[in-house]
């Protein structure tokens, strides 16, 4: 297993957040996390990548407790993209995707640094932006390079909090895609928090339903993503019918 979560309880002040969490992350896994706002997606990765730390519980990497690691060990193992982000200082978007290489090599980069980061940009289809300032770009451009900079970082577990929320509709299914096919080819593991029902469906291979700071469903797409589910998570009626072989949600109206 690559990655357990086992009882994590999170509160800011005391206000609970997260209650029990429980999860098991396998290599070459794509596990979607989906739910209402305020459900706990963001601050459930947060604690995964230390960036919080739960008042319980623990969070196991290949069987290493993550508080025992060093950060600069844990960034070699794990990526992480936040929601947003925002710059204070200019910097070229070479610049800032060769920043994920800092893990590995410090402060001083070789040639073959800039190769990795070169192929990156390609993958993306974003060697066009290489020498353009990343804070004159639009934010879905930014989105990508971020996500450069994190695939640069070559992590075993990447975690991606909405990695579409600033693209269009070419563009998220472009991104995404791609980590589809960074986890066959590099078999890395990803969790995404991510709001688009349909693109959970398409994209994961399991799904969590979080509510209220819980799990409320878990299992493959077909089993999660049911009428009855969302409509107790969400309060909304659904449809849900089958494309290509995955569940398609079609909302219909909120539950009064």
């Amino acid at each position: 297993m690559k990655l357990k979560v086992k009882d994590v309880k999170f509160s800011y002040a005391s206000v609970p957040i997260l209650k029990d969490i429980c999860i098991e992350l396998a290599t070459s896994e794509v596990l979607g996390v989906v739910g209402p706002n305020g459900a706990g997606k963001s601050t459930l990765l947060r604690c995964i990548d230390r960036i919080l730390t739960p008042q319980e519980g623990c969070i196991m990497l290949d069987d290493h407790d993550i508080k025992k690691l060093r950060m600069r060990e844990l960034a070699k193992k794990m990526g992480y993209i936040p929601q947003s982000t925002s710059n204070v200082f200019p910097a070229t978007v070479f610049d800032t995707v060769l920043m994920g290489r800092r893990p590995h090599i410090g402060w001083k980069s070789s040639d073959e640094d800039t190769e990795k980061v070169l192929e990156t940009l390609k993958l993306l289809n974003i060697e066009d932006l290489a020498m353009r300032d990343i804070n004159e770009l639009s934010g879905g451009q930014q989105q990508k390079i971020y996500i450069a900079c994190a695939l640069t970082q070559e992590p075993e577990v990447l975690l991606l909090d909405e990695p579409t929320s600033n693209l269009d509709i070419r563009h998220q299914l472009e991104v995404l895609d791609i980590i589809k096919k960074i986890v066959s080819e590099r078999g890395i593991s990803v969790i995404m928090a991510i709001h688009d029902l349909n693109l959970a469906a398409r994209y994961t291979d399991r799904i969590i339903i979080m509510n209220g700071g819980t799990i409320f469903a878990a299992g493959e797409p077909f089993s999660v993503l049911t009428a009855e589910n969302i409509k107790h998570a969400y309060g909304v009626e659904v449809e849900v019918n089958v494309h290509a072989g995955r569940p398609y949600i079609v909302p219909i109206r909120p539950l009064r």
